[in-house]
């Protein structure tokens, strides 16, 4: 099994790698795939570069076994919308091989504002990981969603290529890009919130 994760990564924190390396041990994941957006389409254009961001992603999960950089969006640009990207990697690996997409309980109440959103389930399974302070819609979409879709065993999801949904329990790391470049700006001390 695949997953994926994306974001810009400016900078990648262990709010990101812990629990990436819990959803893979817990899944018994091949692989987990970060994808750096090119342009993320829900916020304003990264402040590090490119070549800095991916520098930043080598250095963070460079001796992580099943860890990789998937550079498919920047190399497409533009606007990085997760529809798009998952499109690509199916294309890649088959109509059979199971694909995740792993996001945060805070992404996932807000799904039903995704480019395309109702495509995600149909290319991958979305895997969720608890984060602190997000709670589960009770209505609407997504709620709607997580009623016909929800998986009761690990096992539903290596079954089947795509269409479930995964809550996984993680250890909360409430640490966000945006408070660490607040901090850098401010100019102190960022040690031991990324690698």
């Amino acid at each position: 099994m695949i997953a994926i994760f994306g974001g810009t990564f400016d900078p990648i924190h262990y709010g990101h790698l812990r629990p990436l390396l819990e959803v893979k041990q817990a899944l018994g994941l091949d692989e987990v795939r970060l994808i750096p957006a090119y342009f993320p389409p829900h916020r304003d254009a990264p402040g590090a570069a490119v070549e800095q961001r991916l520098a930043m992603l080598r250095l963070a999960i460079d001796d992580v076994p099943g860890f990789v950089i998937d550079e498919r969006e920047l190399q497409r640009g533009g606007r990085s919308y997760t529809v798009d990207t998952l499109q690509s990697l199916r294309d890649e690996i088959g109509a059979a091989t199971p694909l995740c997409l792993i996001m945060g309980l805070d992404a996932f109440v807000d799904l039903h504002k995704w480019h395309e959103w109702r495509r995600l389930s149909q290319l991958a399974h979305i895997v969720v990981t608890q984060r602190p302070g997000a709670e589960l819609p009770r209505s609407g979409p997504v709620a709607e969603l997580m009623a016909t879709a929800r998986a009761t065993d690990v096992a539903q999801l290596q079954q089947q290529a795509a269409g479930k949904i995964w809550f996984q329990a993680v250890t909360q790391l409430e640490i966000s890009a945006t408070a660490i470049r607040e901090q850098l700006a401010r100019v102190q001390d960022i040690r031991f919130l990324l690698p």
